[in-house]
């Protein structure tokens, strides 16, 4: 597998390099956003990642260029703890993860290894389940004729049910998958955007409910009948 690891602090670059390389990864090294543009270019990477604080183009800068040049290689993003703002903003442009330093290079190599087996499987660009479609790019979702547009949240919530299909989710892991690892929203935030949805469902006319089980958690049903 080969990686992109863009990270102007040399000291923690060298570290995460030899670590990977242990591990067999083969990695390419580089130290601002205007070179991680230039080897993502020129090179076939299976994951990149990009620290949000870099010099002549941040993190983002170069997350931004690369999604909306169609490049689909999943990013983890490195951040400092007080960025929450880049995290979200990191989220909504298309990264796959992020891990907040300092890191502990056990939980590096997790989410690596988790980027990498998500590549590799399919998951289509329109979601579907019973009789609505998901759109997690424009955050439509659709039933039939009708469609109505959802916030950023929704969208995510309705993302991660449809690809959990078949499983409960309990309020803890909707917030871990939905909200991020250290995100301060509480399980009262789940209980919301959980209403939320069941009305833009019933906006759009939708049979799927979204099903809760006590001391179990959340899962989609299909139409009845």
């Amino acid at each position: 597998m080969r990686l992109l690891l863009a990270e102007d602090e040399e000291a923690m670059s060298e570290a995460v390099v030899d670590i990977l390389e242990y591990h067999r990864y083969q990695v390419d090294a580089v130290y601002d956003g205007a070179e991680a543009l230039d080897y993502i270019h020129a090179g076939d990477y299976d994951g990149i990642i990009l620290d949000i604080m870099m010099p002549v183009k941040s993190g983002l800068d170069v997350l931004r260029q690369i999604r909306s040049e169609g490049c689909r290689t999943p990013v983890l993003l490195l951040t400092a703890k007080s960025q929450i703002e880049d995290r979200i903003e990191g989220l909504d442009l298309g990264a796959d993860d992020y891990l907040t330093k300092p890191f502990h290079m056990g939980e590096l190599l997790a989410r690596i290894r988790a980027m990498l087996r998500r590549r590799e499987e399919f998951t289509p660009d329109i979601r579907s389940f019973g009789d609505v479609t998901l759109n997690p790019q424009t955050s439509e979702l659709c039933c039939g004729d009708k469609k109505v547009g959802l916030s950023r949240l929704e969208c995510r919530l309705m993302d991660v049910l449809i690809l959990n299909k078949g499983i409960y989710l309990s309020s803890e892991d909707l917030l871990e998958k939905v909200w991020g690892y250290d995100s301060d929203a509480d399980v009262g935030s789940v209980w919301v955007y959980i209403s939320y949805l069941r009305k833009q469902l019933a906006k759009v006319g939708s049979g799927v409910t979204v099903k809760a089980r006590r001391g179990t958690g959340y899962i989609l049903q299909e139409p009845q009948g």
